[in-house]
């Protein structure tokens, strides 16, 4: 069976000669539908890199990101555009919610550009919304609602529609521990549904709706494991 991601001997260099910084180096990550897969590792490991090379925002040094087999370097914008539109669901650390329009409006907004009408487009939005908890705020724009409430919104919008691959970049972190099970009890209902899930957390138990984590440092795929239980040594940040 095709993975529905698949990085390849993938390394990312930022800069060039003495400026060159390696954020990964020949990482190999294979995730398939119906399984979530967690990244975990210290502040500059590499985590966001390989987020934004999964999600076709940034493009590799050397290696291929594949989805669903198909290398995305040699995507067209406006394919790789549709295909982020219509494919991926990204939840980044900074939201991307649009000041300008409500928090229904902002999740129905990919299928909009897809081309699924207004209104039909509008209730799925608010079913999306209801699964996070936050479908009495629809009609809030974004600056009236907290950082947290933002953050549901912003899984909403990525989970909805028929999203293959979901992107998820420490999608907790404003959230207090009992809405952030919540929201991962969702991101974990919508892989056993049959998508793929790739989350980048900081936190032992998040990665615990894992099936597999992923351990990197300096870029480096140190370790993989089924078992989400995680040595400290993986996590502690690095000494100043």
């Amino acid at each position: 069976m095709t993975p529905v991601l698949q990085l390849a001997k993938v390394t990312r260099i930022h800069g060039t000669d003495e400026t060159a910084v390696t954020a990964l180096c020949d990482v190999d990550l294979v995730v398939h539908a119906g399984e979530l897969v967690a990244v975990m590792g210290p502040s500059g490991s590499g985590k966001s890199t390989l987020l934004n090379l999964a999600g076709g925002l940034d493009t590799p040094t050397s290696g291929q990101v594949l989805v669903r087999g198909t290398d995305l370097a040699g995507l067209s914008p406006k394919t790789l555009a549709r295909l982020r539109r219509e494919t991926l669901g990204f939840v980044f650390q900074d939201l991307n919610l649009i000041p300008s329009l409500t928090a229904a409006e902002n999740v129905a907004l990919p299928l909009e550009l897809g081309g699924t009408p207004a209104r039909k487009a509008r209730g799925r939005a608010l079913g999306a919304l209801e699964s996070v908890g936050i479908v009495d705020l629809a009609d809030r724009f974004p600056e009236n609602m907290s950082g947290g409430q933002q953050q549901r919104a912003a899984i909403a919008r990525a989970l909805i529609g028929e999203r293959e691959l979901i992107l998820a970049d420490e999608p907790t972190g404003a959230l207090d521990s009992q809405t952030g099970d919540a929201v991962l009890h969702v991101l974990r209902e919508k892989c056993d549904a049959g998508a793929a899930g790739l989350l980048v957390t900081h936190e032992a138990r998040h990665a615990a709706w894992a099936d597999r984590v992923v351990f990197l440092r300096d870029g480096v795929v140190i370790d993989t494991t089924g078992d989400p239980a995680t040595p400290d040594s993986l996590l502690c940040e690095p000494s100043r």
